[in-house]
């Protein structure tokens, strides 16, 4: 019989170079997919580096003998308080009530002294946490929700206790400086504002990061504080304290652009610290306009 060969195929082969740029196209899909993940990190936890909330209230004013009552405002749709606060009253008639704006971190137990330096000045004090400080809601802080969150403290005075927004001073420490600055600018109904030591530059935690420098992290994140347009728009009077010695740059170009009427007290380190810092506040508050409540 005749012997018949069959067809025998070949096994396919794949060049080197095609095996090289599938692996270098497998490496840069990673590599990207990993920077993708990492901005999203950056964004979802970035507001940790400026903000430090803490829940725990561990004082009230009570540890320092003032009456206060504890308030919810700023209600849902469903009637539950977004933010809790604390309304301390005057022990006698008062002529003005200051909204109390706290800094970056912890929350309302840790400005209990500063409460009672700021109430013996003979006001009405209304002191309350941001949402995602103390006992207000939990969101993640960012400079949105904390301008919303001072508006809605202006309006629960209006609205609830009805006392005139000509009566009302905000008083701002740290970060709250900053904050106070922003809404004081959008309201020249107000009767003035303070700033406690606002910061010079606060958003540049965040971008002075060193992971931030991985990621487009001014495309991610929206908080700048960048008042120095805003400090041109303040039409009230203002009282800046600031620590002799600290070198910055933002504050004074903030105070030099406000166009009402501004004054400066340069602290130091001193025994008679408190003592000039409550003589400079009774004082700017004597000479602001006599306001019916």
């Amino acid at each position: 019989m005749p012997s018949s060969i069959g067809n025998v195929s070949s096994a396919p082969t794949v060049s080197a170079r095609w095996l090289l740029s599938a692996i270098a196209i497998a490496i840069a899909a990673a590599l990207i997919c990993a920077w993708a993940a990492l901005c999203i990190l950056f964004w979802q936890g970035s507001w940790q580096l400026l903000y430090h909330p803490t829940s725990t209230v561990g004082r009230t004013p009570a540890s320092v003998n003032l009456a206060f009552d504890s308030v919810g405002f700023a209600t849902t749709a469903s009637g539950e308080p977004q933010l809790h606060g604390w309304w301390i009253p005057a022990s006698s008639q008062a002529r003005f009530t200051a909204i109390y704006l706290h800094g970056a971190s912890g929350n309302l137990s840790d400005t209990v002294d500063a409460l009672a330096q700021i109430h013996s000045a003979g006001i009405n004090l209304f002191a309350f946490d941001y949402r995602g400080y103390g006992q207000s809601r939990f969101v993640h802080p960012s400079e949105t929700s904390l301008r919303e969150d001072a508006d809605a403290a202006i309006h629960y005075l209006v609205a609830t206790r009805h006392i005139a927004p000509s009566a009302i001073i905000l008083f701002g420490t740290g970060l709250g400086a900053n904050l106070a600055l922003a809404v004081a600018s959008v309201h020249p109904d107000l009767a003035g504002v303070v700033l406690d030591q606002p910061l010079d530059d606060p958003a540049a935690a965040i971008f002075n990061d060193a992971r931030a420098r991985l990621v487009p992290a001014r495309l991610l994140v929206r908080d700048r504080w960048d008042l120095n347009a805003v400090a041109s728009n303040l039409l009230i009077p203002s009282l800046w304290f600031r620590r002799a010695g600290i070198k910055d740059s933002g504050v004074p170009q903030m105070f030099e652009k406000a166009p009402a009427r501004k004054t400066i007290v340069w602290l130091t380190n001193s025994p008679d610290e408190s003592k000039r810092f409550n003589e400079a506040f009774a004082r700017w508050l004597n000479e602001l306009p006599a306001l019916a409540r």
